[in-house]
């Protein structure tokens, strides 16, 4: 097979629609034949219905751990955003690559599959692998149970790189996420007749405030870390739904929040603080009047945090592969954190913007995919022989 550019590569991958919601199997397909073109044979992890995989491969020696280069197959839906271009059709103008996820972050994955020729005719010390996941997007999913296995395993990558957008500067940390929904059943009657009913979103308001509270004071001076952006950890509630008719005390509400935690800080303990406050203090009050009203709350996703050394073995690489110590942070989530957990260390590092990511009219500079195929040649060059 004959080699392709990065820039060829991406225009391959941006005709893929891979949209959380939708499959990722075509893509995942190309990618495997592509690989399989070049001699390298992968593995494919498979959601429950089989609409969907993640992919893992690995270069060179199998009898050593090795270095992943990991980055996500999904991408944010277009509906209601105003493009100027087709999001699934790669179009060049003055040296930007327009399309939905040439940013986050099917620039780097083009990128990575372009260096597989270079990966593989060198004579590598340590293996190289690509992990690939789905379902990013929405909470982490595809990778959980690629990793469940890989941990498993004898010989699992000693090292991960996550290419998520960061203009290639070396990054180390990242907050948690943790999303919830808070489920308040009331008790309906007539608005005229309203003490004798329990208003859904009148309670629903008190469980709000009482999470703002809660986000004030993890604000506080004590709680904070210079290093991120904002300085500590968030809590904001994002959609909520209740209601039927004005003149109805509406019987149900629903609301769904967040927590950004700063890596070390457990998310769960701002859902443990609501739950405490809703039994003792909403709860008696709503039963009093409706003994079957209740206040439930359940994990929408989660993902931990990420707080890599900088004086860590990942981080010198990183150091080398990008020339500067001059590590960050970024307010967005990555997979990080997970591979962290499986024993793997993380760092982030990847072409293109955040800046552009989800955004109508997604675009990566030209030069930015260069710079990260310069990149991925330091990094066949650090493991040769």
């Amino acid at each position: 097979m004959s080699e392709m550019s990065s820039r060829a590569l991406l225009e391959k991958l941006i005709g893929f629609a891979t949209v959380s919601r939708d499959s990722n199997l075509a893509m995942i397909e190309f990618i495997r034949d592509y690989l399989a073109a070049h001699d390298v044979q992968c593995e494919l992890f498979y959601n429950d219905e089989r609409t969907k995989a993640s992919l893992f491969a690995t270069i060179g020696p199998r009898d050593r751990g090795g270095i992943a280069l990991s980055g996500h197959t999904d991408v944010v839906p277009v509906d209601g955003q105003a493009w100027t271009v087709d999001p699934f059709r790669l179009i060049e103008k003055d040296g930007r690559l327009f399309g939905r996820g040439t940013a986050d972050m099917k620039g780097f994955l083009a990128s990575v599959l372009a260096a597989v020729p270079t990966f593989v005719e060198r004579n590598l010390k340590m293996p190289v692998h690509l992990a690939f996941s789905y379902d990013e997007e929405v909470g982490c999913l595809g990778v959980r149970p690629m990793l469940e296995q890989l941990a498993q395993r004898e010989h699992k990558p000693v090292l991960c790189l996550i290419g998520e957008p960061t203009l290639l500067k070396p990054v180390l940390g990242h907050k948690g996420k943790l999303a919830m929904r808070c489920c308040v059943k009331g008790a309906a009657c007539h608005s005229a007749y309203a003490p004798y009913g329990v208003n859904a979103i009148q309670y629903a308001a008190r469980l709000i405030n009482h999470l703002d509270q809660i986000g004030e004071e993890l604000a506080q001076p004590a709680y904070r870390d210079e290093r991120f952006d904002p300085p500590y950890s968030t809590v904001q509630t994002g959609v909520i739904k209740g209601g039927r008719a004005l003149n109805i005390v509406p019987a149900e509400c629903e609301f769904d929040f967040e927590v950004r935690a700063l890596p070390g800080f457990d998310a769960n303990q701002v859902a443990q603080r609501l739950q405490s406050y809703a039994e003792a203090e909403l709860l008696p009050k709503m039963r009093a009047v409706k003994a079957d009203t209740d206040i439930r709350m359940r994990s929408l996703s989660a993902y931990p945090g990420l707080a890599t050394s900088p004086d860590s073995e990942a981080a010198r690489l990183l150091a080398l592969l990008c020339g500067s110590t001059e590590f960050g942070t970024v307010a967005f989530g990555t997979e990080g954190g997970l591979f962290e957990q499986a024993g793997i260390p993380t760092v982030v590092c990847g072409p293109g913007s955040m800046d552009q990511g989800h955004k109508p009219d997604e675009y990566i500079t030209s030069e930015q995919l260069r710079e990260c195929d310069a990149m991925l040649l330091r990094l066949a060059d650090h493991l040769s022989i």
